[in-house]
């Protein structure tokens, strides 16, 4: 918050009302009565006003009948003394009765302030009679003509208020709608989200169920297969369960994000070496060069690190099958680097393996935590990804 929504603004526009409410007077009385007793009286009813004009917002009943209240007692008593005070001595009473209007509590309280207020002009009009000598210092037609006026400064502070009222009204129907629109925006996309869990369930949940029951079965005749076949229906059985319970948690989350929890523990670096080995039986080859402890790195670096290394041998699978892949992680300067690059593939790959958004994925989760990854093909022919993220941004 600045300056300018402080205390600051409150304090100088008070400091400026009292300035352009009680200067004029001071400033104007030396060419109307330059006697001790108007000077005297002039002062006085300053000094209340001063103190009223500051208290006006909290207290605005009080501060509109204590300001009257000051400048009764101030024209009757220099009446009285045959001194004459300036009529811009009325010019206070103009500011509180706007302040009134503006900041009343209620209807009751201003009609009993309105009518204490008349009251008191009507006592200080019969005391001026009954103690001014002269007839041209009591009050009649000329005090009349001063507080005519008055009633439009409440008028003016009162269409102040309602409007202060009709502007909050129309910022809390804003509010509203752009609550309402919100609500309805996340409403379709929860529908839409599980929308698209039907469609993973119905679609690839069951065709993962399908392989995981083949693989199942081709192993309890492994009797019958070769050793090296055994091998892979191993691991493309354990892969299959595992894709299983990972398709199950991102069901979950879809359908319900506030309360969707894992079922099974996130993978991170961790799980790396049984991540390599199901590569290897898969009958890839992977030289692996770590130069850091990974089970300290922050939990998001290590899974979106996984990830990077999951889908990079699975494209080197894909599309180098045979070739020999070189993974290295290092942490250094804060930051934790991965490359993964594989060779010439030593057969054809896979014709139309893929669809194009594995590189996307990595990329869009890199870029979350403030990372850089880079891909592309070598010289040789081969591939390589790398992946640069801090570990300060990582960890929160």
């Amino acid at each position: 918050m600045g300056v300018l929504d402080g205390v600051w603004p409150r304090w100088s526009a008070d400091v400026g009302l009292v300035a352009l409410t009680c200067l004029p007077p001071l400033l104007s009385q030396p060419y109307v009565d330059t006697s001790g007793v108007a000077w005297w009286s002039l002062v006085g009813c300053e000094a209340v006003t001063v103190a009223v004009l500051v208290l006006r917002r909290r207290l605005p009943v009080t501060a509109f009948v204590a300001g009257l209240g000051a400048l009764v007692a101030a024209l009757v008593g220099s009446a009285g003394q045959d001194a004459k005070l300036t009529p811009l001595i009325f010019l206070p009473l103009a500011v509180l009765l706007y302040n009134l209007g503006s900041y009343r509590t209620s209807w009751v309280r201003t009609v009993l302030a309105m009518l204490g207020g008349g009251a008191l002009i009507a006592i200080g009009l019969g005391v001026n009679q009954l103690t001014a000598d002269a007839g041209e210092f009591r009050g009649g037609l000329d005090i009349l003509a001063s507080l005519a006026p008055m009633p439009l400064s409440w008028v003016m502070g009162f269409a102040a208020r309602t409007r202060r009222v009709l502007l909050a009204a129309a910022e809390q129907r804003v509010a509203d709608a752009d609550r309402a629109q919100r609500l309805q925006a996340a409403q379709a996309a929860q529908r839409e989200r599980a929308r698209i869990a039907r469609e993973m369930h119905d679609v690839v949940a069951h065709s993962l169920t399908l392989l995981v029951v083949h693989a199942e079965t081709l192993r309890a005749r492994g009797d019958e297969l070769p050793d090296w076949a055994r091998t892979q229906i191993d691991g493309l059985a354990a892969a299959g369960r595992q894709t299983g319970g990972e398709l199950r948690d991102l069901l979950r989350m879809l359908r319900d994000p506030a309360e969707a929890a894992p079922l099974q523990p996130v993978p991170g670096l961790g799980e790396l070496d049984v991540l390599l080995n199901s590569h290897r039986a898969a009958g890839g080859s992977v030289e692996v060069h770590v130069g850091t402890e990974l089970e300290r790195l922050p939990h998001p670096v290590q899974l979106a690190g996984y990830r990077i290394v999951q889908e990079s041998l699975a494209n080197a699978r894909r599309h180098a099958p045979g070739a020999p892949v070189r993974l290295t992680l290092d942490a250094a300067a804060g930051q934790l680097r991965f490359e993964v690059v594989n060779g010439r593939a030593a057969r054809r790959g896979t014709a139309g393996a893929g669809v194009g958004l594995g590189l996307v994925s990595m990329r869009e989760r890199v870029d979350a935590l403030g990372g850089e990854l880079t891909a592309g093909p070598t010289g040789d022919g081969g591939f390589r990804v790398e992946a640069t993220m801090p570990l300060e941004t990582a960890d929160v």
